[in-house]
């Protein structure tokens, strides 16, 4: 009888050093890939020209980063791409970035845009000119409303802002409620 109480003893003490060492090697492997996912957007963030018309996102695959997103200055996609291929542990980029057409029309729709929300009930404090909370993206007459919101209320006067800009076919509303916004 006392054999089978040491047996059983030792087979526990095992499985539960095994569970928490592999706990720990995938907690470990969650780790690095938050670090890497804090430092990619902190290098995006901190690209010199990227501003409110411009929007990246990222997916980390393993070692692989994934750009995405549409950018106004075409500066930002190759800006982008380069200051990920230096981040430790990054092995290769895939830049999916598109460059977002300007000219007169868009150019137009982006200036009143910006003024319409930047005007509307207390939605200028998401516009700052370093890292705007919400990014404005216009192609074609379309307008996407893109970034982080302290509450509903405030996606919704972004998007009718949006609409009432002369112009305009459509408007997305991509934005997020973020208690950190603002």
């Amino acid at each position: 009888m006392r054999f089978f109480s040491k047996f059983f003893a030792m087979s526990f003490a095992v499985i539960a050093f095994a569970a928490a060492g592999s706990f720990a090697q995938s907690a470990g492997v969650s780790t690095a890939q938050n670090a890497i996912e804090r430092q990619i957007e902190k290098k995006i963030l901190m690209l010199p020209r990227y501003e409110v018309f411009d929007h990246i996102a990222y997916k980390l695959d393993g070692n692989t980063v994934i750009l995405s997103g549409k950018v106004y200055n075409a500066t930002n996609r190759k800006a982008a791409e380069s200051a990920v291929k230096r981040i430790d542990g990054v092995v290769n980029v895939v830049n999916n970035i598109e460059l977002l057409p300007i000219g007169g029309f868009d150019d137009r729709i982006r200036q009143q845009l910006y003024a319409n929300i930047a005007n509307m009930a207390g939605l200028s404090r998401y516009l700052h000119p370093v890292n705007p909370d919400i990014r404005l993206i216009v192609e074609n007459g379309r307008v996407t409303l893109e970034g982080y919101v302290a509450n509903q209320t405030d996606a919704n006067l972004a998007r009718i802002a949006a609409n009432q800009v002369f112009g305009v076919f459509s408007v997305t509303n991509n934005l997020v409620v973020d208690k950190r916004a603002g």
